[in-house]
Protein backbone atom coordinates (compact mmCIF):
# COMPACT_ATOMS: atom_id res chain seq x y z
CA UNK A 1 0.00 0.00 0.00
CA UNK A 2 1.28 3.48 -0.93
CA UNK A 3 0.21 6.88 0.44
CA UNK A 4 -1.88 7.26 -2.71
CA UNK A 5 -4.30 4.73 -1.17
CA UNK A 6 -5.25 7.26 1.52
CA UNK A 7 -9.10 7.29 1.57
CA UNK A 8 -9.10 11.06 2.12
CA UNK A 9 -7.05 11.87 -0.96
CA UNK A 10 -8.39 13.99 -3.82
CA UNK A 11 -8.13 11.95 -7.01
CA UNK A 12 -9.93 12.17 -10.34
CA UNK A 13 -8.08 9.67 -12.54
CA UNK A 14 -7.31 6.16 -11.37
CA UNK A 15 -3.86 4.67 -11.93
CA UNK A 16 -5.34 3.02 -15.02
CA UNK A 17 -6.49 6.34 -16.48
CA UNK A 18 -10.20 5.97 -15.73
CA UNK A 19 -12.23 9.01 -14.72
CA UNK A 20 -13.43 8.02 -11.25
CA UNK A 21 -13.42 10.90 -8.74
CA UNK A 22 -12.99 10.04 -5.08
CA UNK A 23 -15.63 11.45 -2.69
CA UNK A 24 -13.21 14.26 -1.75
CA UNK A 25 -12.82 15.16 -5.43
CA UNK A 26 -16.51 15.67 -6.21
CA UNK A 27 -16.42 19.40 -5.50
CA UNK A 28 -13.63 19.80 -8.07
CA UNK A 29 -15.32 17.95 -10.93
CA UNK A 30 -16.98 21.11 -12.38
CA UNK A 31 -13.55 22.74 -12.70
CA UNK A 32 -12.32 19.75 -14.69
CA UNK A 33 -15.43 19.53 -16.82
CA UNK A 34 -14.83 23.16 -17.82
CA UNK A 35 -11.52 22.21 -19.44
CA UNK A 36 -11.44 21.93 -23.23
CA UNK A 37 -9.82 19.15 -25.25
CA UNK A 38 -7.05 21.62 -26.03
CA UNK A 39 -6.46 22.19 -22.30
CA UNK A 40 -6.24 18.47 -21.64
CA UNK A 41 -3.86 17.92 -24.54
CA UNK A 42 -1.73 20.82 -23.31
CA UNK A 43 -1.37 19.14 -19.91
CA UNK A 44 -0.16 15.97 -21.61
CA UNK A 45 2.21 17.84 -23.92
CA UNK A 46 3.69 19.75 -20.98
CA UNK A 47 4.45 16.54 -19.11
CA UNK A 48 6.00 14.73 -22.06
CA UNK A 49 8.22 17.68 -23.00
CA UNK A 50 9.24 18.15 -19.37
CA UNK A 51 10.34 14.54 -19.09
CA UNK A 52 12.33 14.76 -22.33
CA UNK A 53 14.08 17.88 -21.04
CA UNK A 54 14.78 16.22 -17.71
CA UNK A 55 16.36 13.17 -19.35
CA UNK A 56 18.44 15.34 -21.65
CA UNK A 57 19.70 17.43 -18.72
CA UNK A 58 20.57 14.28 -16.77
CA UNK A 59 22.56 13.01 -19.75
CA UNK A 60 24.31 16.36 -20.09
CA UNK A 61 25.39 16.19 -16.47
CA UNK A 62 26.75 12.68 -16.98
CA UNK A 63 28.70 14.00 -19.96
CA UNK A 64 30.33 16.70 -17.82
CA UNK A 65 28.31 19.62 -19.16
CA UNK A 66 26.59 20.35 -15.82
CA UNK A 67 27.87 20.34 -12.28
CA UNK A 68 24.61 18.93 -10.94
CA UNK A 69 21.08 18.09 -11.99
CA UNK A 70 17.99 17.52 -9.78
CA UNK A 71 15.67 15.21 -11.77
CA UNK A 72 11.91 15.82 -11.84
CA UNK A 73 11.06 12.45 -13.43
CA UNK A 74 7.78 11.21 -11.93
CA UNK A 75 6.62 14.56 -10.56
CA UNK A 76 5.34 16.04 -13.82
CA UNK A 77 1.61 15.93 -13.01
CA UNK A 78 1.93 17.74 -9.70
CA UNK A 79 3.91 20.53 -11.32
CA UNK A 80 1.99 20.88 -14.58
CA UNK A 81 -1.44 20.75 -13.00
CA UNK A 82 -0.62 23.31 -10.32
CA UNK A 83 1.14 25.86 -12.51
CA UNK A 84 -1.50 25.70 -15.25
CA UNK A 85 -3.97 26.82 -12.57
CA UNK A 86 -2.06 30.06 -11.93
CA UNK A 87 -2.82 33.41 -13.53
CA UNK A 88 -0.31 35.66 -15.23
CA UNK A 89 -0.24 38.14 -12.32
CA UNK A 90 0.50 35.44 -9.73
CA UNK A 91 4.03 35.18 -8.34
CA UNK A 92 5.71 31.78 -8.32
CA UNK A 93 8.45 30.73 -5.90
CA UNK A 94 9.99 27.41 -6.99
CA UNK A 95 12.48 25.36 -5.03
CA UNK A 96 15.03 23.69 -7.36
CA UNK A 97 13.19 20.80 -9.05
CA UNK A 98 10.29 22.69 -10.64
CA UNK A 99 11.66 22.72 -14.17
CA UNK A 100 8.34 22.55 -16.02
CA UNK A 101 6.85 25.13 -13.65
CA UNK A 102 9.54 27.58 -14.70
CA UNK A 103 9.39 26.85 -18.42
CA UNK A 104 5.60 27.04 -18.59
CA UNK A 105 5.85 30.52 -17.07
CA UNK A 106 8.28 31.54 -19.81
CA UNK A 107 11.75 30.80 -18.42
CA UNK A 108 14.17 29.58 -21.10
CA UNK A 109 15.17 25.99 -20.19
CA UNK A 110 18.79 26.86 -20.93
CA UNK A 111 18.64 29.47 -18.17
CA UNK A 112 17.99 26.57 -15.77
CA UNK A 113 20.93 24.77 -17.38
CA UNK A 114 23.15 27.82 -16.91
CA UNK A 115 22.44 27.74 -13.18
CA UNK A 116 23.27 24.05 -12.86
CA UNK A 117 26.37 24.54 -15.01
CA UNK A 118 27.67 27.16 -12.60
CA UNK A 119 27.55 30.08 -15.02
CA UNK A 120 25.19 32.16 -12.88
CA UNK A 121 23.95 32.40 -9.31
CA UNK A 122 20.34 32.96 -10.34
CA UNK A 123 19.65 31.61 -13.79
CA UNK A 124 17.15 34.21 -14.94
CA UNK A 125 15.89 37.67 -14.09
CA UNK A 126 12.63 37.39 -12.09
CA UNK A 127 11.81 41.03 -12.89
CA UNK A 128 11.83 40.32 -16.64
CA UNK A 129 8.21 40.05 -17.78
CA UNK A 130 9.17 37.23 -20.13
CA UNK A 131 9.80 35.02 -17.09
CA UNK A 132 6.23 35.23 -15.85
CA UNK A 133 6.80 36.46 -12.29
CA UNK A 134 8.89 33.35 -11.61
CA UNK A 135 11.39 33.90 -8.84
CA UNK A 136 14.74 32.16 -8.99
CA UNK A 137 15.48 28.66 -7.73
CA UNK A 138 16.36 28.39 -4.06
CA UNK A 139 18.76 25.63 -3.11
CA UNK A 140 18.72 26.61 0.57
CA UNK A 141 15.82 24.39 1.57
CA UNK A 142 12.72 26.13 2.85
CA UNK A 143 14.09 29.68 2.89
CA UNK A 144 12.03 30.70 -0.12
CA UNK A 145 8.77 29.99 1.73
CA UNK A 146 9.63 33.05 3.82
CA UNK A 147 10.29 35.05 0.66
CA UNK A 148 6.89 33.97 -0.64
CA UNK A 149 5.16 34.87 2.62
CA UNK A 150 6.84 38.26 2.56
CA UNK A 151 5.68 38.87 -0.98
CA UNK A 152 2.19 37.77 0.01
CA UNK A 153 2.22 40.27 2.88
CA UNK A 154 3.15 42.94 0.35
CA UNK A 155 0.13 42.02 -1.75
CA UNK A 156 -2.05 42.47 1.33
CA UNK A 157 -0.51 45.85 2.19
CA UNK A 158 -0.84 47.01 -1.43
CA UNK A 159 -4.46 45.84 -1.57
CA UNK A 160 -3.74 43.55 -4.51
CA UNK A 161 -5.99 40.76 -3.24
CA UNK A 162 -9.57 40.55 -2.10
CA UNK A 163 -10.73 43.50 -4.21
CA UNK A 164 -12.87 41.44 -6.58
CA UNK A 165 -10.88 42.64 -9.58
CA UNK A 166 -9.79 39.54 -11.55
CA UNK A 167 -7.17 41.55 -13.43
CA UNK A 168 -5.58 43.00 -10.30
CA UNK A 169 -5.97 40.44 -7.55
CA UNK A 170 -2.88 38.24 -7.33
CA UNK A 171 -1.71 35.24 -5.37
CA UNK A 172 1.59 33.64 -4.46
CA UNK A 173 2.39 29.96 -4.92
CA UNK A 174 5.46 28.44 -3.31
CA UNK A 175 6.78 24.95 -4.05
CA UNK A 176 8.73 22.86 -1.57
CA UNK A 177 9.34 19.22 -0.75
CA UNK A 178 8.72 16.82 2.10
CA UNK A 179 12.27 17.29 3.35
CA UNK A 180 11.96 21.07 3.37
CA UNK A 181 8.68 20.76 5.28
CA UNK A 182 10.75 19.93 8.37
CA UNK A 183 12.75 23.15 8.10
CA UNK A 184 12.03 25.88 10.60
CA UNK A 185 11.71 28.46 7.82
CA UNK A 186 8.62 26.71 6.45
CA UNK A 187 6.86 26.87 9.78
CA UNK A 188 7.82 30.48 10.33
CA UNK A 189 6.46 31.27 6.87
CA UNK A 190 3.18 29.61 7.81
CA UNK A 191 2.98 31.65 11.00
CA UNK A 192 3.31 34.92 9.07
CA UNK A 193 1.04 33.74 6.24
CA UNK A 194 -1.71 32.78 8.67
CA UNK A 195 -1.27 35.91 10.80
CA UNK A 196 -1.44 38.29 7.86
CA UNK A 197 -3.86 36.15 5.83
CA UNK A 198 -1.63 36.28 2.78
CA UNK A 199 -3.01 35.26 -0.64
CA UNK A 200 -0.69 32.28 -0.71
CA UNK A 201 -0.71 28.59 -1.65
CA UNK A 202 1.89 26.33 -0.05
CA UNK A 203 2.36 23.53 -2.59
CA UNK A 204 4.19 20.62 -1.00
CA UNK A 205 5.42 17.93 -3.38
CA UNK A 206 5.76 14.87 -1.18
CA UNK A 207 8.00 12.64 -3.29
CA UNK A 208 8.49 10.26 -0.35
CA UNK A 209 12.23 10.76 0.14
CA UNK A 210 14.27 13.63 1.60
CA UNK A 211 17.42 12.42 -0.11
CA UNK A 212 17.72 9.08 1.76
CA UNK A 213 15.29 9.79 4.62
CA UNK A 214 11.74 8.44 4.15
CA UNK A 215 8.72 10.53 5.06
CA UNK A 216 7.74 8.09 7.79
CA UNK A 217 10.91 9.05 9.65
CA UNK A 218 10.14 12.76 9.39
CA UNK A 219 6.52 12.75 10.43
CA UNK A 220 4.11 10.46 12.24
CA UNK A 221 1.16 12.26 10.68
CA UNK A 222 0.32 13.40 7.13
CA UNK A 223 2.31 16.48 6.26
CA UNK A 224 -0.68 18.53 5.17
CA UNK A 225 -1.95 18.42 8.74
CA UNK A 226 0.99 20.57 9.78
CA UNK A 227 -0.53 23.47 7.86
CA UNK A 228 -3.90 22.78 9.45
CA UNK A 229 -2.21 23.35 12.79
CA UNK A 230 -1.74 26.98 11.79
CA UNK A 231 -5.42 27.36 10.99
CA UNK A 232 -4.77 26.99 7.28
CA UNK A 233 -7.19 25.00 5.08
CA UNK A 234 -5.21 22.06 3.75
CA UNK A 235 -5.69 18.87 1.80
CA UNK A 236 -3.91 15.92 0.22
CA UNK A 237 -4.11 15.32 -3.53
CA UNK A 238 -2.88 12.55 -5.81
CA UNK A 239 0.10 14.36 -7.28
CA UNK A 240 0.35 11.85 -10.13
CA UNK A 241 -3.09 12.93 -11.35
CA UNK A 242 -2.64 16.09 -13.40
CA UNK A 243 -6.38 16.85 -13.44
CA UNK A 244 -6.69 16.66 -9.66
CA UNK A 245 -3.53 18.74 -9.21
CA UNK A 246 -4.96 21.39 -11.50
CA UNK A 247 -8.36 21.50 -9.86
CA UNK A 248 -7.22 21.75 -6.24
CA UNK A 249 -4.63 24.37 -7.16
CA UNK A 250 -7.12 26.46 -9.12
CA UNK A 251 -9.64 26.57 -6.30
CA UNK A 252 -6.95 27.27 -3.69
CA UNK A 253 -5.48 30.11 -5.76
CA UNK A 254 -8.92 31.57 -6.49
CA UNK A 255 -9.78 31.57 -2.79
CA UNK A 256 -6.42 33.08 -1.87
CA UNK A 257 -6.80 35.89 -4.42
CA UNK A 258 -10.28 36.57 -3.12
CA UNK A 259 -8.84 37.40 0.29
CA UNK A 260 -9.60 34.16 2.13
CA UNK A 261 -6.02 33.70 3.28
CA UNK A 262 -3.40 31.00 2.68
CA UNK A 263 -4.03 27.39 1.68
CA UNK A 264 -1.84 24.31 1.72
CA UNK A 265 -1.72 21.36 -0.67
CA UNK A 266 0.23 18.16 -0.17
CA UNK A 267 0.68 16.48 -3.56
CA UNK A 268 1.50 12.80 -3.12
CA UNK A 269 3.97 11.83 -5.82
CA UNK A 270 7.27 10.00 -6.21
CA UNK A 271 10.79 10.88 -7.23
CA UNK A 272 11.48 8.12 -9.76
CA UNK A 273 15.05 9.26 -10.28
CA UNK A 274 17.82 10.18 -7.90
CA UNK A 275 17.59 13.12 -5.53
CA UNK A 276 20.28 14.71 -7.68
CA UNK A 277 22.84 13.27 -10.04
CA UNK A 278 25.23 12.94 -7.07
CA UNK A 279 22.84 10.52 -5.37
CA UNK A 280 22.43 6.72 -5.64
CA UNK A 281 18.87 5.77 -4.62
CA UNK A 282 19.62 2.04 -4.85
CA UNK A 283 21.40 2.46 -1.51
CA UNK A 284 18.22 3.27 0.38
CA UNK A 285 15.10 2.15 -1.49
CA UNK A 286 13.89 -1.04 -3.11
CA UNK A 287 13.06 -1.92 -6.68
CA UNK A 288 9.64 -3.16 -5.52
CA UNK A 289 8.83 0.32 -4.22
CA UNK A 290 9.93 1.95 -7.45
CA UNK A 291 7.90 -0.50 -9.54
CA UNK A 292 4.76 0.10 -7.48
CA UNK A 293 5.00 3.82 -8.20
CA UNK A 294 5.94 3.27 -11.84
CA UNK A 295 2.54 1.65 -12.30
CA UNK A 296 1.04 5.03 -11.35
CA UNK A 297 3.06 6.97 -13.91
CA UNK A 298 1.38 10.36 -14.48
CA UNK A 299 2.07 10.49 -18.22
CA UNK A 300 0.84 6.97 -18.95
CA UNK A 301 -2.28 7.67 -16.89
CA UNK A 302 -3.13 10.83 -18.81
CA UNK A 303 -2.41 9.20 -22.16
CA UNK A 304 -4.88 6.42 -21.41
CA UNK A 305 -7.48 8.98 -20.41
CA UNK A 306 -6.99 10.98 -23.62
CA UNK A 307 -7.14 7.84 -25.74
CA UNK A 308 -10.49 7.06 -24.12
CA UNK A 309 -11.69 10.51 -25.16
CA UNK A 310 -10.69 9.89 -28.76
CA UNK A 311 -7.23 11.47 -29.04
CA UNK A 312 -5.52 10.24 -32.19
CA UNK A 313 -2.22 8.43 -32.57
CA UNK A 314 -1.15 11.33 -34.75
CA UNK A 315 -1.47 13.63 -31.74
CA UNK A 316 0.73 11.43 -29.56
CA UNK A 317 3.33 11.03 -32.29
CA UNK A 318 3.40 14.79 -32.76
CA UNK A 319 3.96 15.37 -29.06
CA UNK A 320 6.80 12.84 -28.98
CA UNK A 321 8.45 14.54 -31.97
CA UNK A 322 8.04 17.96 -30.35
CA UNK A 323 9.63 16.66 -27.15
CA UNK A 324 12.60 15.23 -29.04
CA UNK A 325 13.14 18.53 -30.85
CA UNK A 326 12.88 20.45 -27.59
CA UNK A 327 15.47 18.24 -25.89
CA UNK A 328 17.77 18.35 -28.91
CA UNK A 329 17.65 22.14 -28.92
CA UNK A 330 18.60 22.21 -25.24
CA UNK A 331 21.55 19.91 -25.89
CA UNK A 332 22.84 21.98 -28.80
CA UNK A 333 22.56 25.26 -26.92
CA UNK A 334 24.09 23.79 -23.76
CA UNK A 335 27.13 22.55 -25.66
CA UNK A 336 27.60 26.06 -27.05
CA UNK A 337 27.55 27.81 -23.67
CA UNK A 338 31.23 27.62 -22.86
CA UNK A 339 32.58 28.84 -19.54
CA UNK A 340 32.87 32.13 -17.70
CA UNK A 341 35.87 34.47 -17.30
CA UNK A 342 37.96 33.57 -14.28
CA UNK A 343 37.83 37.19 -13.15
CA UNK A 344 34.08 36.78 -12.52
CA UNK A 345 34.74 35.07 -9.18
CA UNK A 346 35.93 38.37 -7.74
CA UNK A 347 32.88 40.37 -8.79
CA UNK A 348 30.07 41.22 -6.36
CA UNK A 349 31.85 39.82 -3.30
CA UNK A 350 31.41 43.26 -1.73
CA UNK A 351 29.28 46.16 -2.89
CA UNK A 352 32.44 48.30 -3.14
CA UNK A 353 35.96 47.45 -4.23
CA UNK A 354 37.81 45.72 -1.39
CA UNK A 355 41.61 45.69 -0.94
CA UNK A 356 41.74 42.01 0.02
CA UNK A 357 39.71 40.96 -3.03
CA UNK A 358 41.87 43.15 -5.24
CA UNK A 359 44.98 41.56 -3.76
CA UNK A 360 43.64 38.09 -4.52
CA UNK A 361 42.67 39.14 -8.03
CA UNK A 362 46.20 40.39 -8.69
CA UNK A 363 47.77 37.25 -7.20
CA UNK A 364 45.80 35.03 -9.58
CA UNK A 365 46.68 37.22 -12.57
CA UNK A 366 50.39 37.06 -11.68
CA UNK A 367 50.20 33.31 -11.12
CA UNK A 368 48.63 32.66 -14.51
CA UNK A 369 51.13 35.00 -16.16
CA UNK A 370 53.99 32.95 -14.74
CA UNK A 371 53.16 30.08 -17.07
CA UNK A 372 54.24 29.91 -20.68
CA UNK A 373 51.64 31.53 -22.89
CA UNK A 374 50.12 33.31 -19.89
CA UNK A 375 47.88 30.40 -18.82
CA UNK A 376 48.11 27.82 -16.04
Amino acid sequence: MTPLDDPDIVRVLTAEGTFAPTPQAERYVPLIEALSDTDLETFYRDMVISRAFDRQATNLQRQGQLALWPPSYGQEAAQVGSIRAARAQDHIFPSYREHVVATIRGVDPVDIIRLMRGLTHGGWDPTDARNGNTHVYTLVLGSHTLHAAGYGMGLVFDKRCGTGDPEQDAAVMVYYGDGASSQGDVHEAMVFAASYQTPQVFFLQNNQWAISVPVATQSRAPLYQRAAGYGMPSLRVDGNDVLASYAVSKLALDEARAGSGPRAIEAMTYRMGAHTTSDDPTKYRTSDEEESWARRDPIARMRTYLEGRGASETFFEGVDAEARDYADDVRVRTNALGGIPVDTMFAHVYSDRHPLVEEQRQWLADYEASFEGGQA
